[in-house]
């Protein structure tokens, strides 16, 4: 995949004769919906289409026309983005609109996706006079909901400045990181470190709590200290609260540690840390269920220890409350 330099760059974003690019997105799930959303708030025109009418109709409140196929959003639309929870939905949702996508269409990944598969679907993409970018993204649900959320981007440099200002909206910052695949594996890294981060919280939270320290006190404690992480101001907060609710799912932190360690496979890179925590989230699921919330695998060492790891305070989820008025906001 090359070296890999992070840059950000600009553009006008507008189709030919100044006209905004008309955008179509599929997949409007927690992530999703607000990424359709901060598009809706800057004003670009938006199609949607997803298997839940009810999560389209949230969205035509806020200005999205909704397409009742793939084959009718296809044809009002100038670029489509994807944002699914699987390589394997990526590629049967692809299959079907890349056939009703016009030549010179951009193809638009936001999935968390297995970087050889989004640089074979862009091949039968370009078979077919279609571009592709990826463009995951990292930070968490309640960033998306503001539009802070980090977007990571691959592919053509031309192509990013064109649909760059869509990127933004949904986005701050936008790092443009190299070649199709670099962005996808980055985005596979970072999760890695977020999994691997939220064992280690779990079993410092409960090191204090065996020691007698008001967790409450422990959390500002770590905060403030070299062993701080972005895992640990959001994750440990709802971990906290006991509604382990950070909007991503057992099943999800699995499919990505599977990635990963395929990655790591590929290169030769031993990736000892990401396999026990591997091993750790297989136990959770088996307790707890893939749909389970990905905190819970610190539930594990709860039940271990026969302690609740909870202090007053916390928050049950750092989403909006409202989430609706939210996408509304100006």
């Amino acid at each position: 995949m090359g070296g890999v330099g992070v840059r950000a760059l600009t553009g006008c974003g507008c189709g030919g004769g100044g006209r905004a690019v008309r955008y179509g997105f599929v997949g409007l799930g927690r992530l999703g919906r607000h990424l359709a959303a901060s598009l809706l708030r800057a004003g670009l025109p938006v199609v949607v289409y997803d298997l839940r009418s009810e999560a389209m109709a949230a969205l035509v409140r806020r200005g999205a026309r909704a397409a009742a196929s793939l084959a009718e959003l296809a044809a009002g639309v100038e670029a489509v983005i994807t944002c699914l929870p699987s390589p394997a939905a990526t590629q049967a949702v692809t299959t079907e609109l890349f056939p009703h996508l016009a030549p010179g269409s951009t193809w638009i990944d936001m999935s968390t996706n297995d970087p050889s598969c989004v640089c074979e679907l862009a091949a039968g993409a370009a078979a077919r006079g279609i571009a592709t970018l990826e463009a995951p993204v990292t930070g968490g649900v309640h960033k998306a909901a503001t539009g802070e959320i980090t977007v990571l981007v691959g592919g053509g440099e031309e192509l990013f400045i064109r649909h760059r200002p869509a990127l933004a909206a949904m986005g701050s910052p936008v790092l443009y990181i190299g070649p199709l695949g670099t962005a996808s594996t980055l985005k596979l890294v970072t999760n890695m470190l977020a999994l691997v981060h939220l064992a280690a919280v779990g079993e410092a939270l409960g090191l204090c709590a065996r020691a007698g320290i008001d967790l409450a006190t422990a959390f500002a404690g770590i905060r403030a200290s070299s062993g701080n992480s972005f895992v640990h101001e959001t994750e440990s907060q709802v971990i906290l609260a006991g509604s382990y609710d950070i909007g991503f799912t057992i099943d999800l932190a699995l499919k990505d540690l599977g990635l990963v360690r395929k990655i790591g496979h590929a290169l030769g890179v031993p990736l000892l840390l990401a396999s026990l925590v591997e091993e750790r989230f297989f136990e959770a699921r088996g307790r707890y269920g893939g749909d389970a919330f990905s905190p819970m695998l610190v539930r594990l060492l709860e039940d271990a220890l026969g302690v609740e790891l909870r202090a007053p305070g916390f928050p049950a989820s750092l989403e909006p409350p409202d989430e609706e008025e939210a996408g509304l906001r100006s």
